[in-house]
């Protein structure tokens, strides 16, 4: 088989444009990537925190229970994920025989607790509370 000089420049030339796609694109691809990082962090964080919100008013709310009781069980939570500087409020502290709601509130600021430098999240906390009627009152 005879290739002619034509497609023989095409084909070296062609190396040539690769590359230059691959420059272009690569950068692109590595934002959406490191941003859907970031996203999923975020969202991996604030499910764990409504669900230490849940579990740590669980743990107020029988009777007998006292505020070290809801912030241990939160922290255990909030633990799985290695979260750093995290506020856990109880109310009412302490919580005695008539109480009638147990509130937990939790503060997680997203600097301190992402993979990388924050790019979407700077400055951001996630701040949810949550309230359960206690047991018997």
């Amino acid at each position: 088989m005879i290739i002619s000089r034509q497609t023989q420049l095409t084909k070296r030339n062609r190396h040539g444009a690769a590359a230059v796609e691959f420059a272009l694109t690569a950068g692109l691809a590595f934002f959406f990537f490191f941003a859907a990082l970031e996203f999923c962090r975020v969202a991996m964080i604030r499910h764990t925190v409504e669900n230490a919100l849940y579990e740590g008013a669980r743990a107020g709310i029988v009777p007998g229970a006292t505020a070290a009781n809801v912030t241990t069980r939160a922290q255990n939570i909030l633990g799985t994920l290695g979260l750093r500087s995290v506020t856990i409020q109880v109310t009412p502290n302490p919580i005695i025989a008539t109480t009638q709601t147990v509130q937990v509130r939790i503060q997680v600021p997203l600097n301190q607790n992402l993979f990388g430098p924050a790019k979407f999240f700077s400055g951001k906390t996630i701040d949810r509370t949550f309230t359960m009627q206690r047991e018997g009152a």
